[in-house]
């Protein structure tokens, strides 16, 4: 048996806080500082004004009968769920969730993930100036403002434009979801190739060189070193992705607005309409509530994901 006093020599504070009754040490150093409290008072003031309150008035309206024009303009009422109930029975709507759900999974989850992965492996392995060509493309489409590339895909497009005298007719009109999506993948390339250009630095060069010593392959050193390595990267570089897709309006909008039909009528463009085109002030802001319950689902995988990179960078 070691003596009381040898140990506590030995261990120090730490051993000896590790034994005594109470809160650990690391929840203690956690309790909530007045200064600190004080100091964030003014953001979360902001954020209550600025964020939390418009949101919960637009979630208010979603259940009211408020319209644009005529006398429930300004005498409106709140009218339970009457306005859920038309939404189930709504078939554009469960169209729109549908085209929602093809738009982000092929334009946000798959297009701009590959395409951002792509011109990331592109940079690293490519001569230096084909590399900073290629980037600073990429880069220029996702900084260009979304009107202006909205513009440029729908002249590309449209009758007469470049890619109708390749392969004919008006690809705008003929296959408009392909064609934004397309476009979206186009805009938000650049910042994916930006995020998983970090994450491949922190694959090491000394597994894959041991890897192809092995004698695999490039494929299979990809899939099985380089995807493992940054899932947290690749997970991260998704979940922004498609919020920046979901919140694409004018994109969207100033190339089709939502047709033809209602081939590219998105949630956010359906909101719209129904706001301002149909002057269904409630129903509109009700979609409008699904779209930031989507984006609000889609911030909290973000913010698990960041946490659980965070913890498996320090346990490493």
């Amino acid at each position: 048996m070691i003596p009381v006093q040898e140990w506590m020599e030995q261990e120090g504070p730490a051993g000896l806080a590790a034994v005594l009754p109470g809160e650990p040490s690391a929840a203690r150093g956690r309790r909530a500082d007045p200064t600190g409290m004080l100091l964030t008072a003014p953001a979360l003031v902001m954020l209550l004004c600025l964020f939390l309150a418009p949101v919960g008035y637009a979630f208010y309206l979603g259940f009211t009968n408020l319209t644009l024009t005529g006398p429930t303009s300004l005498h409106y009422s709140f009218t339970g769920t009457a306005n859920l109930s038309l939404m189930a029975h709504d078939g554009l709507f469960w169209s729109s969730l549908a085209v929602t759900g093809i738009y982000i999974g092929a334009s946000a989850v798959f297009g701009a993930t590959v395409a951002g992965m792509a011109l990331a492996l592109l940079m690293r392995r490519a001569a230096s100036g084909v590399s900073a060509v290629v980037g600073s493309l990429a880069i220029f489409a996702w900084i260009m403002p979304a009107a202006s590339g909205a513009f440029l895909w729908y002249t590309f497009s449209q009758a007469g434009g470049t890619l109708s005298k390749v392969v004919g007719g008006a690809p705008i009109f003929s296959a408009p979801l392909v064609i934004v999506s397309t476009a979206n993948v186009w805009s938000t390339a650049g910042f994916a190739m930006l995020v998983l250009a970090g994450g491949l630095r922190a694959v090491a060069p000394e597994m894959i060189e041991a890897a192809r010593l092995e004698g695999a392959s490039h494929w299979q050193t990809f899939w099985k070193i380089t995807v493992p390595t940054m899932r947290y990267t690749l997970m991260t570089t998704v979940l922004i992705v498609v919020l920046l897709s979901l919140g694409n309006f004018t994109l969207i909008y100033v190339m089709t607005q939502g047709g033809p039909g209602n081939a590219t009528d998105i949630l956010p463009i359906y909101s719209y309409l129904q706001a301002f085109s149909f002057n269904r002030l409630g129903y509109g802001a009700l979609v409008g509530d699904v779209v930031v319950v989507l984006g609000a689902i889609g911030a909290y995988a973000y913010v698990v994901a960041v946490r659980k990179r965070d913890r498996g960078l320090d346990s490493a």
